[in-house]
């Protein structure tokens, strides 16, 4: 349902389909019956699944759940990195008037406007990170941390010692920082490591701890993050949605041009939360059943 959802946000509002609701009014077009399909498919397609491997335990779903939210978080913190450090450059050699003599004249004319940028520079470093979060295991979170660390130290530098600082700066950092927290919330909650108001639990049973966990997951977690994305990407002036749709930037003309992927920082945050949410049930549940075997997850570092 959260591919479909998504699938269905982007047919809709990037290619202008009618939507699914379209479906069910007068008139109702082909392809509103198609985005409809996406939800049916999204239903019937895992039923089959399960159906047809009853031999499939509950912890190796969890374990191919987990797996899938660490590929979307690896994407997610290389094209951070690579986008950061990109950005950073170009706005960089922007306001220190150099852009044009490395780039020539249209070209700079062109890397300071975000629908150039966004596409032309973004896109393929975004691409790269697809490819690159699949191969690549030798990057983490504690990185992010320290080059966190490092942007804010070099603000602190430049600013008191060579009385120098730009807006691209203090928008690297914080870049960075939201990346930090929004990415490794889902690892995180795998391994337990969110603060738990902790009165009964500790002197819980396993049974009783698969039970509070699956039921908290159900009842908490899971429509917590359909309230993200659904108030986020209802519609074109939602706010993950409109950002997105307009490659907004930030009011300072010589910052970096990334905040409409600090919007999408928030439906990263969603999904990956909520797929790991289904991955924390399924353990849950092993759990409250006795199922043999602990389900150790991956760093969501690695792919």
């Amino acid at each position: 349902m959260l591919f479909a959802f998504l699938a269905n946000a982007y047919l809709s509002f990037w290619r202008e389909w009618p939507g699914a609701g379209a479906a069910f009014g007068a008139d109702a077009p082909l392809l509103a019956w198609v985005q409809v399909a996406l939800y049916v498919l999204a239903v019937a397609g895992p039923a089959t699944f399960v159906s047809r491997t009853r031999e499939r335990s509950l912890r190796q779903d969890d374990a191919v759940m987990a797996r899938i939210a660490a590929y979307i978080a690896a994407f997610a913190f290389w094209c951070v990195l690579l986008v950061g450090i990109a950005d950073a450059v170009i706005s960089f050699l922007r306001v220190e008037g150099l852009l044009e003599g490395v780039f020539g004249h249209q070209l700079a004319q062109d890397l300071g406007r975000n629908h150039f940028r966004a596409p032309y520079v973004h896109g393929p470093l975004i691409i790269a990170s697809l490819v690159i979060a699949a191969l690549s295991r030798s990057l983490g979170f504690t990185w992010l941390a320290l080059l966190v660390v490092v942007a804010e130290l070099q603000i602190v530098i430049t600013r008191f010692v060579f009385s120098y600082e730009q807006a691209f700066m203090s928008d690297l950092v914080r870049m960075w920082y939201a990346g930090l927290f929004l990415f490794s919330s889902a690892y995180t909650l795998i391994e337990e490591g969110h603060v738990r108001v902790d009165v009964f639990y500790t002197n819980f049973s396993n049974r009783k701890k698969g039970l509070v966990n699956a039921v908290g997951s159900a009842v908490l977690g899971l429509p917590l993050c359909w309230i993200i994305l659904i108030l986020g990407m209802g519609d074109k002036t939602s706010i993950i949605t409109s950002p997105l749709l307009a490659l907004e930037v930030t009011q300072s003309g010589y910052g970096m041009y990334i905040k409409y992927l600090m919007a999408a920082f928030l439906a990263i945050f969603a999904a990956t939360m909520m797929i790991q949410f289904s991955a924390y049930f399924l353990e849950s549940v092993a759990d409250y059943r006795g199922d043999s075997g602990k389900h150790k997850t991956e760093p969501l570092s690695t792919a």
